[in-house]
């Protein structure tokens, strides 16, 4: 088993859809105590660890990673005791059909749809969860409306890949904390690794983690799509195990060059090669920083992975290891 899988195990086994990363965030703070100098929690709740600088001109500098998940929430228990259901962060139905999902108390459950509705018309509306119960009271009596649910599915690592949910993101959680390890006892800049909240619903964590911070650089790490499935819907040049990714754009940001060329340069020092990415449909953290505060230089640094937003992502585990090592290189370089 690698590190990185080991680590990922630990992260996305931790209950956290947007809104509810509490569990999630005491994993994390446990593990970055030791590499940290303080940690705190903010309002919103995304967790800030901070490795003093010594340097008589220190920056500070950012790497963010948003430990938040997509999920349901119920809407509805009708009369039979099948609870209808709200999405949490983007869904597609297609990856929805037949699996299961865990509430927090962990009740556990399957998705289903109804069948008389054509699978091509079918909506989330037409969709929903069924926990075995032998009606409403029944039901009731393990979830309640307004009760969260997350995707409940297994996990594995196979010849340098890892499978499984979550992915997004708690593989970009893993490689900050495995670039926290990578760090000196003594570094120049003020180095802030941040844990943020509710990125799947809306970037609602970053800006105002970033803003408590003020940085003079900053990094999000986050997942990224891949143009190396068969007939790919758009044609992308990010492959899973073509190292990490640079972002040079997408549909929320446009990445300072000077930060794109740092992680550049940290991955040319350390002989790694990377990709670069221009993410045409969705966007990160990394728009919701640099827009905080007066503004802020922010880049980003991507994990290539397929599947995304289904209870089986997939990315490599050399490029999890690269991210991280190019990530405390290049915060040591501002």
């Amino acid at each position: 088993m690698s590190k990185v899988f080991e680590y990922y195990q630990r992260l996305a086994g931790a209950f956290g859809p947007s809104g509810r990363e509490d569990a999630v965030r005491e994993v994390i703070g446990g593990m970055a105590a030791e590499f940290c100098d303080d940690i705190t929690t903010d309002a919103l709740g995304s967790l800030i660890c901070r490795k003093r600088g010594s340097g008589e001109t220190r920056r500070k500098v950012l790497a963010a990673a948003h430990m938040d998940s997509i999920g349901v929430v119920a809407t509805f228990i009708d009369d039979e005791g099948f609870i209808r259901f709200a999405p949490v962060g983007g869904l597609f139905k297609g990856d929805l059909v037949n699996i299961q999902v865990r509430f927090e108390n962990g009740t556990r459950g399957v998705v289903s749809y109804e069948e008389k509705t054509p699978f091509k018309d079918v909506t989330l509306e037409q969709m929903f969860v069924d926990i075995g119960a032998a009606g409403k009271e029944d039901a009731e009596k393990r979830v309640k409306v307004g009760d969260f649910a997350v995707f409940d599915a297994p996990a594995f690592e196979q010849d340098g890949v890892i499978c499984g949910p979550y992915m997004d993101n708690r593989i970009g959680c893993a490689a900050l904390l495995l670039a926290m390890e990578q760090l000196p006892e003594a570094v120049e800049n003020d180095l802030y690794f941040v844990f943020t909240v509710q990125e799947e619903v809306g970037l609602r964590g970053a800006g105002p983690a970033a803003f408590g911070v003020m940085p003079d650089y900053a990094v999000a790490v986050d997942v990224t799509d891949t143009g190396d499935l068969p007939e790919h819907k758009y044609a992308m040049d990010c492959h899973m195990g073509g190292g990490a990714a640079v972002k040079v754009m997408d549909r929320s940001v446009i990445c300072a060059p000077e930060v794109r060329a740092a992680l550049e340069e940290a991955a040319a020092g350390l002989g790694l090669k990377t990709q670069r990415e221009i993410l045409r449909v969705g966007g990160t953290d990394t728009s919701a920083i640099q827009k905080s505060g007066a503004g802020v230089c922010a880049g980003a640094l991507s994990i290539a992975t397929r599947y995304i937003h289904s209870p089986s992502e997939m990315c490599a585990v050399q490029d999890v290891v690269d991210a991280a090592a190019i990530l405390a290189r290049a915060m040591q370089l501002f």
